[in-house]
């Protein structure tokens, strides 16, 4: 068993550590979740939580709210930014909050680094214990990110979440890499708060398994990018609860092309059950993808505790 493969199945005891670790905020009209890589992806995911409880939120990359922030919020500064970094440490993160609090804004970190340079920027820390062995490849540390960022929502994660991604990861591993052998082509298509979770898992595969791979929302699929379906294609569905009928139809076309279909939640060659609604998808699904990532890079001989080109933290000069 690889380092990775361990520390994802691990995983679960530090979720249950951090139910209930935070508590809901609802300070400012805005919120601002901010992030980088992995971070943005769950940003996206959490303003999307975020606006469908009633709480008006955006997500905007590091660098993005650092240098302009008016092109995202014209009262930038009358906003509560929520900082997303594993590290606390991405330059450009920490940098954000920095001009966030010199502004006037309020800033909420999560981070599962107490010591770090973004907890030490912040008006209010929100930090987990994560796996001791987690390398470059952000694994648990999304998770809890996640987890942390629902429930300062307002959210309410249950315990039972805990044995849900568990055996929604165990069922996905026992299918592969079967479903996905001799395919080259992956896209992964996610609406609403399961957008960010889609571009999540593009990026947990493209880093891993070093495979050329993008997320859509599932009917822009359709606009442009379907011409690319073929008989190396892996569509990853990930159902939302009020859009199944138009995705399982999308679904069809896809199998129709020759694409071998995963689908979470729904209809596809490989069926999984999601035994939550949407309000808590996004979190249940996030260590399955995490699999598909590392299944993925096994298949191609790829070591995914040193990725190519990539370091643990991302800091510039």
């Amino acid at each position: 068993m690889s380092t990775t493969e361990k520390v994802i199945f691990e995983q679960f005891p530090y979720w249950e550590k951090a139910i209930e670790l935070n508590s809901a905020d609802d300070r400012a009209e805005l919120l601002v979740f901010v992030g980088c890589g992995t971070s943005f992806n769950l940003a996206l995911s959490l303003a999307a939580y975020a606006n469908m409880a009633g709480r008006k939120a955006i997500a905007v990359p590091g660098a993005e709210w650092q240098n302009r922030p008016s092109a995202f919020w014209p009262e930038w500064r009358n906003t509560h930014v929520v900082a997303l970094s594993r590290s606390g440490e991405t330059t450009e993160t920490v940098a954000a909050a920095k001009a966030s609090r010199a502004a006037g804004a309020f800033v909420t970190a999560i981070t599962v680094e107490p010591e770090s340079s973004l907890a030490k920027n912040c008006d209010r820390m929100v930090a987990a214990e994560t796996h001791p062995d987690e390398g470059i490849v952000m694994t648990v540390s999304a998770s809890l990110m996640v987890l942390l960022g629902l429930q300062m929502i307002g959210q309410k994660v249950p315990a039972s979440v805990v044995n849900s991604a568990r055996q929604l990861a165990s069922a996905l591993d026992s299918a592969l890499p079967g479903i996905i052998a001799d395919r080259s082509h992956f896209v992964f298509l996610g609406g609403g708060p399961l957008f960010g979770v889609a571009l999540e898992g593009a990026l947990k595969l493209m880093e891993m398994s070093q495979i050329m791979t993008q997320a859509f929302h599932p009917l822009e699929y359709r606009h442009g990018p379907i011409s690319l379906v073929d008989g190396k294609t892996v569509a990853v569905m990930l159902y939302s609860s009020d859009q199944r009928e138009a995705e399982t139809k999308l679904v069809g076309e896809l199998r129709e092309k020759g694409a071998v279909v995963i689908g979470v939640g729904g209809p596809g060659d490989l069926e999984l059950a999601v035994d939550v609604d949407l309000s808590l998808a996004g979190l249940v699904v996030l260590p399955a993808l995490q699999v598909l990532g590392e299944r993925a890079a096994q298949a191609r001989q790829i070591d995914t505790v040193s990725p190519r080109h990539l370091t643990k933290v991302v800091t510039l000069a």
